[in-house]
């Protein structure tokens, strides 16, 4: 079976940055649901389609098609009792909401004289990062999958 539009497809990934360092790699095998539903990159997706079980791609990703373009605008700095945790330490994270209203995490970068300095951008955002995958399986997508947009069972969702 061909990876096509409805199939659930089992991968084993590593993304590397520009320099070859290793950022992610997949423990276990992961499962997305194929088909432009948004479960992984759309760059990595077509290159994924019409592939068969044991073949390997790789994808080189500019950041408008990974994490993004850095965002200056996502970076702030706050009063340290602004903050719940007494104890404030760099790599912490909180959610906050962008000017949009959507929920993004930030991360604590910084914490010196009463203010702490959050990031919210992808820890990747503004990187070049290189996808290599190889695929472990292919499956038709059940209904109630192709419904939810998403993976369930093994690899995937397994919960509403």
């Amino acid at each position: 079976m061909k990876i096509s539009m409805n199939t659930v497809v089992t991968i084993d990934f590593e993304l590397k940055d520009s320099d070859g360092q290793t950022l992610e790699k997949s423990n276990q095998p992961i499962s997305y649901l194929h088909g432009g539903f948004d479960n992984i990159f759309p760059k990595i997706e077509e290159s994924l389609h019409g592939k068969d079980k044991g073949d390997t791609v790789e994808v080189s990703l500019e950041p408008k098609d990974a994490f993004g373009d850095y965002n200056e605008s996502l970076v702030n700095i706050e009063s340290a009792d602004k903050f719940p945790e007494k104890n404030v330490k760099v790599g912490m994270q909180f959610e906050g909401e962008d000017e949009s209203g959507e929920v993004i995490v930030f991360t604590v970068t910084d914490v010196a004289d009463g203010k702490v300095v959050v990031d919210g951008n992808h820890p990747w955002a503004g990187q070049r990062v290189l996808f290599k995958a190889t695929v472990i399986d292919i499956r038709s997508a059940n209904q109630e999958e192709i419904e939810h947009k998403h993976v369930h069972g093994p690899g995937g969702h397994h919960h509403h």
